[in-house]
């Protein structure tokens, strides 16, 4: 019989330096000094003009033009405020500005979605070349455009109207380009075609499948496309000069031959406030949305 020999096994030795585990670049890294003052220098400098416009809403218009501007707000902002509202038809074009910008906002992220899904899931004849005919679009300068689309609405009857700021802008390209490229990589095929399978329409599965997938990227557009729609001012001034939008009634502050910036910058203030309120209310679905983007795996 052949003797089997075991021998002993080695023990560590616990004064022997131990291999270092490695982690991943980049996790567990706080950020440092430099991270956090470009943060901060990039929010000052962001929040300044509409600081600076608020002490200069609420500042005497000679004090505006002193060596030294004044730094911190006066006590006449309410006063500034109430000029403007005598001097414009502010709330009327308040209530106009939330019409088109949320009618502008609610079909351009539907739609956009609609044609985005289609661009990236749906498979029929040309949607390549109709995709880059949507983007060349974008190459193509708005102020060019403005003279047809202007005989267009004079020829409907519509200018005057709200209608001639909203049709024009019911579907943007940039909409449908960055739903598709969002949606492109979201959605597996996969899911789709257990959605056919279990006898679910086209209409359904976008509905089911592709709208909640959809969602992050919805709430970016429609944050942007609300801001797009509300700080309009160059087409509302042309078909709607006599029942204005906020920007174009705002407009109206300055006189030909005097500008009192303090009721002007007060007015600018007014203007920008529902924005503000709606990044606040809308920050968590805009940061969610851009993470969604941003992480994979």
């Amino acid at each position: 019989m052949t003797a089997t020999i075991t021998r002993p096994r080695a023990e560590a030795d616990p004064a022997a330096p131990q291999p270092k585990s490695r982690k991943p670049l980049g996790i567990d890294r706080r950020p440092g000094f430099l991270t956090y003052g470009l943060l901060i220098a990039f929010f000052i400098g962001g929040t300044y003009p509409l600081y600076w416009s608020f002490v200069a809403g609420s500042s005497p218009s000679s004090v505006l033009t002193d060596t030294w501007p004044p730094l911190l707000p006066g006590g006449l902002f309410w006063q500034n405020v109430g000029a403007v509202m005598d001097t414009v038809p502010f709330w009327m074009s308040l209530l106009n500005s939330v019409v088109v910008s949320a009618i502008i906002t609610v079909s351009v992220v539907f739609f956009s979605t609609l044609a985005g899904y289609s661009f990236a899931k749906l498979k029929f004849r040309g949607r390549e070349g109709l995709l880059v005919f949507v983007v060349a679009t974008l190459a193509v300068p708005t102020q060019l455009g403005i003279i047809p689309l202007f005989m267009v609405m004079k020829q409907f009857g519509w200018t005057g109207s709200l209608g001639a700021v909203v049709v024009p802008t019911l579907v943007t390209a940039f909409g449908v380009f960055f739903m598709r490229q969002y949606l492109v990589d979201v959605i597996p095929e996969e899911l789709i075609e257990a959605a056919r399978v279990d006898g679910a329409s086209m209409i359904a599965t976008f509905w089911h499948v592709g709208i909640p997938a959809a969602r992050p990227a919805m709430a970016i557009l429609g944050l942007f496309t609300f801001m797009t729609a509300w700080t309009d001012y160059l087409w509302p001034l042309l078909v709607v000069p006599q029942n204005p939008t906020l920007q174009v009634a705002l407009s109206q502050l300055q006189s030909a031959k005097y500008v009192d910036y303090s009721i002007v910058l007060a007015g600018a203030v007014l203007a920008t406030i529902p924005l503000l309120v709606l990044f606040v209310l809308a920050g968590r679905q805009l940061v969610s949305g851009i993470m969604a983007g941003a992480v994979k795996g």
